[in-house]
């Protein structure tokens, strides 16, 4: 595909590139980073806060992490991904004691052109006594094309939950800003709380 897609194409880079995002908001806030050691496989690690509507309940997790691309469909003008994503790390929690061992398998799909993003994830947070599985769907669409080296505007709307934290599907209308090796998305959710989101393959 042309390089303007390419920074769409998630979870992992290009073989041998690091890859690095973050999602940042009032009730959710995760950063990590990964390493491509083949066209198909990454491994790295992050971190991941929550927390839920009512301000209760925090969750922060630090995983080890690795991302499998399992499938790929090439068009003419056109990518589907399909992705595994694991991880497994250290839950704590302000309403239990020490810290818990959490597991997090997901898989996730994307179709892209330069023009059209659509895009869904589920991913399993499970740690004894406590299910966090969260669910998104994303799609988006460019406001005109642009040559390789130059930065591209999209309109992204995203809706999301976590299970045991939300009782509410969070949704978010944001202006993405991407290049070929990057991307940035603004935005303010249904619950007027801002969203930061980034993404660099070096």
């Amino acid at each position: 595909m042309a390089g303007v897609a390419a920074a769409h194409a998630g979870p992992m880079g290009f073989k041998d590139s690091t890859m690095a995002m973050g999602d940042f908001s009032p009730n959710w806030r995760e950063a990590w980073v990964n390493h491509a050691v083949s066209p198909r496989d990454a491994f790295g690690a992050g971190g991941v806060y929550m927390r839920s509507d009512n301000k209760r309940l925090t969750r922060e997790f630090s995983e080890l992490t690795y991302t499998r691309l399992m499938h790929r469909i090439n068009g003419e003008h056109s990518q589907a991904n399909f992705w595994f994503v694991g991880g497994v790390g250290r839950l704590t929690g302000n309403n239990f004691a020490d810290s818990k061992t959490m597991l997090a398998p997901g898989i996730s799909a994307d179709y892209e052109t330069t023009r059209v993003y659509v895009s869904g994830t589920l991913r399993l947070y499970r740690a004894p006594g406590i299910n966090h599985d969260f669910a998104s769907v994303r799609t988006g669409f460019s406001f005109y094309e642009v040559d390789y080296d130059e930065v591209q505007p999209w309109f992204i709307v995203e809706a999301r939950r976590m299970r045991g934290l939300s009782e509410k599907n969070e949704i978010t209308p944001m202006l993405r800003f991407i290049h070929k090796s990057y991307f940035v998305e603004v935005g303010i959710n249904n619950m007027k709380q801002g969203r930061f989101n980034f993404m660099y393959i070096f």
